[in-house]
């Protein structure tokens, strides 16, 4: 599984430094396009997330992982040869960006599901610490490689990588071995969604800070993925300034897992929380722009804080929410945290083009702010301690 991470995440990392300036760069394309490429992913991943969770639970969560990576790297690998032969259209590359956000759909509340089949109880947060900086050393070395290689070579050749690394995931998954997965007693997936929906909302603090991030993720996905490059190619020096700003996050996500690997928090929630509004340097950063190195540190910081997030978050899950129903309640987790992505993307690169860069990036960073500041109202949030 750590293998598995750690291959995927590094050609997953490249495609959201080499898609937006295959788009603006290869087929021509304006940063509203921008924003239609990236917002196709996270658009078809939230139609499909629930549905996704609610098969992982009464399926089999590896074999869903598995047949999820093989997708990915059909899709993938479609687009970057297009890329490559010159024959990329806007419509065609959106349509195979769907498909990708597809097997996300269907990977991702399988993956949080199968670290309890594989992990002893006892060790979840080391467990999930550890695949957490598997998954940010390759994004961090992968995000540094797709701007490399985007810049060398185009960006065709980085999301044949992409698509590659899918391919051997897919291999090593199917080699893992599980215990016996718990599933619910509901007879139909609509009774399982509901299960799943009757148990999300059962936890305050969980279902408060998924509405925290349904807003936060809006202004940083909106800055990160759209805006940002936009300003680098504009401002920055082009896809290898971006590609370091971009490593730099990935390397900020390893030092938090190492973080989280051994520090103990004793209140999870509030710690998490709290390490969420380095999230809005970035936006911050980029106004003036700043120079590529202090973008690269505020990178770097809110890189790390929101890896602890990240493994407190998901041991959080893997401890307190029924076995039988976390895919779906995972499922609940991430569509409710991104739903609003696709909106907050598009909406960048319309802003972009009406207002300029520095009034969006004003925009995105209030809106990682004041849902962090809001949600530290909740009480549950504040006062939830480590399950023993």
């Amino acid at each position: 599984m750590f293998a598995a991470r750690s291959i995927s995440a590094f050609g997953t990392a490249m495609a959201p430094v080499a898609l937006p300036f295959a788009v603006l760069e290869d087929l021509g394309g304006s940063p509203r396009d921008v924003g239609l490429v990236i917002a196709a992913g996270a658009s078809a991943q939230i139609l499909l997330q629930l549905f996704g969770g609610a098969l992982a639970d009464r399926g089999s969560r590896k074999r869903q992982m598995v047949g999820a990576d093989v997708v990915a790297a059909l899709a993938q690998g479609a687009v970057a040869t297009l890329l490559i032969a010159g024959a990329a259209s806007l419509p065609v590359v959106i349509t195979l960006q769907a498909l990708v956000g597809i097997s996300f759909a269907l990977h991702w509340p399988a993956a949080v599901g199968l670290v309890p089949l594989v992990a002893p109880s006892d060790r979840l947060q080391p467990a999930n610490a550890l695949l957490s900086i598997a998954n940010s050393t390759a994004l961090g070395l992968g995000a540094a490689a797709g701007g490399l290689l985007a810049a060398r070579f185009g960006a065709g050749t980085a999301l044949a990588i992409d698509a590659g690394t899918f391919a051997v995931s897919a291999l090593l998954v199917a080699g893992i071995h599980t215990r016996p997965q718990a599933r619910s007693a509901a007879s139909s997936l609509w009774a399982e969604l509901r299960a799943g929906w009757h148990e999300f909302t059962s936890h305050r603090w969980l279902w408060a800070i998924v509405l925290q991030f349904s807003v936060m993720t809006t202004g940083w996905f909106g800055a990160f993925a759209v805006v940002g490059p936009i300003v680098a190619q504009r401002s920055l020096g082009g896809v290898g300034a971006w590609g370091a700003i971009a490593a730099a996050f990935g390397f900020g996500l390893v030092v938090g897992g190492f973080v989280a690997l051994r520090v103990h928090f004793p209140r999870p929630m509030l710690a998490a929380t709290l390490t969420c509004f380095g999230g809005a340097l970035v936006p911050l950063l980029l106004i003036g722009p700043a120079p590529v190195a202090w973008i690269a540190a505020g990178a770097f910081v809110a890189g790390a804080g929101f890896e602890i997030f990240g493994v407190l978050w998901n041991t959080a899950l893997h401890t307190r929410v029924a076995p039988e129903v976390l895919s779906r309640v995972s499922a609940y987790d991430v569509v409710g945290s991104i739903a609003l992505v696709p909106f907050g993307e598009v909406l960048a690169g319309f802003a972009v083009e009406a207002f300029g860069p520095p009034l969006t990036l004003l925009w995105a960073a209030v809106a990682i702010v004041l849902p962090t500041a809001a949600v530290l109202l909740v009480p549950e949030v504040r006062q939830l301690r480590n399950a023993k």
